[in-house]
Formats: structure tokens, C-alpha cells, sequence
């Protein structure tokens, strides 16, 4: 069962290595590994053809964002399922893959997803917030529930089957996303009760007031869009974030 991890990066020259061997170092097999790189200036593009020949494709480009690269990802893989690592995080142990794999077996799910542990940016083994997913219930999508997304595991055909990642969004296209396929969808999912992913602290829609806005707004309009929830839904999936930090 192939497994396509596709990374997109631009400038990120001090954490793709390390996302890099968390791929390679995997004990799992049947991995297609694909890093979409944004034509990026500093020395990222260097650092991955390092490892050209243990990566199965390499694009660098120009792009109109993330969510463009991973489209591209998407559009160039040809396993089973699909997963994101991106360029500043990594899998904490070399058998994450195959976990995944053996879950998706076992309850024969159409998606799979699991725990995530944001760390601090320079000091990766220290943790401060840690994202418990729980199992999923339709009805908690409605109070703001969601799975991180480096985290959610889904079969290929899914996205041709119900579209890829929309650049209508800015910073919200992976909760649309998931509302999409979770919610409106209702494609079936299992919950690996451990941490998938690490990833750095200090995100994009965290690193300003704008952002925070933005993403309310785009989360808003994800909601609605989705025919999940609206303002009560909004609200709980930012009050759900403070256990998280405990």
C-alpha cells in the first residue's frame, strides 16, 4: 500500500533537513516521497538535492502559496494515500508510517488521523501544546472540532473525487478541507490515538493580528460554506486550544 508524503517548502533552509531524514528514516517501505519547493533563495533547494536520489520527485517553482504547492503534490502522486509533512515539521519516530498503514488495514477507513505536539521553534524536544484529537463524531464538527491536518491520512482518489485544496482560502484551505470531507462528505475516518507529528511553533496564522482576522474570517466562511455550523462553531474551535496548552 503506497503511502505519497509530499512536503512543500520555500526558505526553509534550517528545518528541511530534519523534515527530510524523518521521511528517509521511516521503516516503512512503499513510500513515494515528493517535495514541492517554491523556487526558494536561500539554500533549501541545496540542502534537498542532498537526497535526490531517495526522493522520488523534486519540483521547485514558482507557486501562488502552500496550498498551491500541495495541489501540485497531489496532482504528481500515485500512491494509495496521501499525507503532508511540511518543511518545518517531522515524525518523532521511525515507524509512523507504518502505523498509519496498519490502521488504515485494520478498520478500512478512508482517511486516518491522529495526535500532533507543537514544539518550540529552536528547541524541538520541548513541547508546548499538545493536540489531543480524540475520536471523531460528526456532531463535534459543529463545536469546533477538527483533527490537525500533518495528521490526516486520505486515500488519493478522494481528492479527485471531492477536489483538491482551494486558493480561495489564504490560510484556512486545509480546515475547508477536512470540513469538506469529514463533514459535508461524511467520508469515513479512524483515529490513531498517538502523536503523529512534531511540529514547530509559530505558524503563519498565528504571526500577526492580520493573520488571526483573517483566519477567524476564512474559518467563518469555511463553516458556512460546508453547511457545518457559524458563529458558535467558530468560537469553540478556538476555546477547544486552551486545554491544549495544559
Amino acid at each position: 500500500m503506497k503511502i505519497s508524503i509530499i512536503t512543500a517548502t520555500y526558505n526553509n533552509e534550517k528545518t528541511i533537513e530534519q523534515t527530510i531524514q524523518s521521511v528517509l528514516n521511516q521503516n516503512y517501505q512503499d513510500i513515494e516521497y515528493i517535495i514541492v519547493d517554491g523556487d526558494s533563495t536561500d539554500d533549501t533547494l541545496k540542502i534537498i538535492q542532498k537526497y535526490k536520489n531517495q526522493i522520488s520527485k523534486i519540483i521547485s517553482e514558482a507557486d501562488k502559496g502552500m496550498y498551491d504547492a500541495l495541489n501540485k503534490g497531489i496532482m504528481n502522486a500515485s500512491g494509495y494515500i496521501i499525507g503532508f509533512l511540511h518543511a518545518d515539521d517531522f515524525y518523532p519516530t521511525d515507524n509512523i508510517l507504518e502505523k498509519v498503514e496498519h490502521t488504515f488495514k485494520v478498520y478500512g477507513t478512508q482517511s486516518v488521523y491522529g495526535d500532533l505536539d507543537y514544539v518550540a521553534a529552536e528547541q524541538p524536544e520541548k513541547i508546548i501544546r499538545k493536540w489531543i484529537s480524540g475520536k471523531f463524531n460528526y456532531d463535534e464538527l459543529k463545536k469546533g472540532w477538527m483533527p490537525p491536518h500533518p495528521t490526516f491520512f486520505v486515500l488519493r482518489e478522494l481528492y479527485w473525487k471531492y477536489g483538491f485544496f482551494n486558493l480561495d482560502y489564504k490560510i484556512a484551505a486545509d480546515y475547508d478541507l477536512m470540513l469538506r470531507f469529514l463533514g459535508k462528505h461524511k467520508i469515513s475516518t479512524a483515529y490513531l490515538p498517538e502523536v503523529l507529528v512534531k511540529m514547530r511553533w509559530g505558524g503563519k496564522s498565528n504571526k500577526s493580528i492580520g493573520n488571526i482576522i483573517l483566519k477567524s474570517k476564512e474559518d467563518y466562511r469555511a463553516l458556512k460554506q460546508n453547511n457545518i455550523g457559524g458563529l458558535y462553531s467558530l468560537f469553540m474551535k478556538n476555546f477547544r486550544k486552551i486545554n491544549q496548552f495544559f
